[in-house]
């Protein structure tokens, strides 16, 4: 394994011709070069994957219209290069920086499955456990008591239980629920498990309660102490501290009748642990890191390996084969536990959206490789051109770097 320092490229790398690119998707065609073996040629082959990127991270800014975007790359032993382009505030026309505050979405949902996988290692359930039996005074209506709805349909999206958000103006009158309140008034399947793939942010809503019922802790003070504090990500949060206030990126939603940008108002939802956290990319790329690796951190372990590595394994494959959201996947995507899964010629790949008027993100990584990527943006439904960004950042890594040892 590497062990020399790296240095983060922040900003603007210098901008070399861009060649070999393949289809739309934005892989690259190129043949992979001899993988660097001294400190110096790493850092050349970086700057090379940079360098190669940005253009593209430019043309996505004005084909998808998006304000600002801060990505960073990253493989199994740290950050290797950050960049941030546009401008976070379009009134101020403040650039934006790889320390920008963005609202991260759905990218957390994998995080909060953490939790819960910590307290199933705790010995508090079994994944095929009828979570009804865990419930106390909630029960999920609806449900056929022949067909429960198990923690894994919770963690795949194939419970039966609806969308659902509730959404919540920041700066108005109402404000999200209680977890136990609201789950009570909206706990309710549509159709038994595993007929469809359907979202569920409200699933994700029940894990957090039972987070709270297994573990005898607040759900936010866990992750913060459990999940987040252990994996470094000081500069992610449920709210936003002031600090992270004074670097907040401005939401933007283009005008149905101009299709200029305009601020779109910052929301709160009913089903807050499903994705209303903010964060940077900075933390978005320790966290990717995290996943291409064993479960541990250093000297502390997060997950059992192999709890992990199920996090990232296909769960209903007769479910697989869609293309995920903005497009995604290789060869038969699907979700494993929360995370969406793919593979190509024989090597693992995972990734996540997150999304809410005004913020895109995305992460992604290459398992088999220990590479990933991570993207934050206050640019609207832009997932096409993250993804596509996405699949062209971790090819051109494979291409310079290899596989991370």
């Amino acid at each position: 394994m590497r062990r020399w320092m790296r240095k983060a490229w922040i900003g603007a790398a210098v901008v070399t011709a861009l060649t070999g690119f393949g289809a739309e998707d934005g892989r690259a065609a190129v043949a992979p070069q001899a993988a660097p073996t001294t400190q110096a040629e790493h850092a050349a082959a970086v700057a090379r994957v940079a360098a190669r990127l940005e253009p593209e991270i430019r043309r996505a800014l004005l084909d998808g219209n998006i304000p600002s975007m801060a990505v960073a790359l990253t493989d199994a032993q740290g950050e290797l290069w950050s960049g941030a382009f546009g401008e976070s505030n379009l009134w101020a026309r403040t650039p934006a920086a790889t320390a920008t505050v963005y609202l991260i979405g759905s990218t957390f949902k994998a995080q909060s499955t953490v939790a819960l996988l910590q307290q199933m290692e705790a010995g508090h359930f079994q994944l095929d456990d009828p979570v009804h039996d865990y419930l106390d005074r909630l029960t999920i209506r609806g449900e056929d008591p022949q067909r429960p709805v198990t923690f894994r349909h919770l963690l795949t999206h194939t419970s039966g239980l609806p969308v659902s958000f509730g959404p919540h103006l920041v700066w108005g009158d109402t404000a999200p629920p209680p977890l136990v309140e609201y789950l009570a008034d909206s706990l309710a399947v549509t159709r038994p498990p595993e007929e469809v793939v359907e979202y569920a942010n409200i699933a994700y809503t029940l894990v957090a309660h039972l987070v709270e019922r297994f573990s005898g802790m607040d759900y936010k003070e866990y992750v913060r102490e459990r999940v987040w504090g252990p994996l470094g990500m000081a500069t992610t949060a449920f709210a936003p501290t002031p600090a992270m206030e004074e670097r907040l990126a401005i939401p933007y939603v283009p005008d149905e009748a101009t299709g200029r940008n305009a601020p779109t108002p910052r929301l709160k939802a009913n089903v807050w642990p499903a994705g209303i956290v903010y964060g940077t990319v900075h933390d978005q790329a320790r966290w990717v890191r995290f996943n291409l690796g064993d479960g541990s951190v250093g000297d502390t372990r997060l997950l059992q390996a192999e709890t992990l590595d199920e996090m990232h394994t296909l769960q209903f494959p007769a479910l697989a084969g869609e293309p995920l959201a903005g497009g995604w996947g290789y060869d038969d995507p699907g979700y494993g536990l929360t995370w969406w899964t793919s593979h190509r010629d024989g090597e693992r790949y995972f990734a996540h959206s997150g999304s809410v008027p005004g913020y895109t993100a995305f992460v992604m990584g290459n398992r088999s490789r220990g590479l990933g990527v991570a993207f934050l943006t206050n640019g609207h439904a832009a997932h096409p051109h993250l993804i596509r960004l996405s699949n062209l950042a971790v090819d051109l890594m494979a291409e310079e770097l290899g596989e991370s040892r």
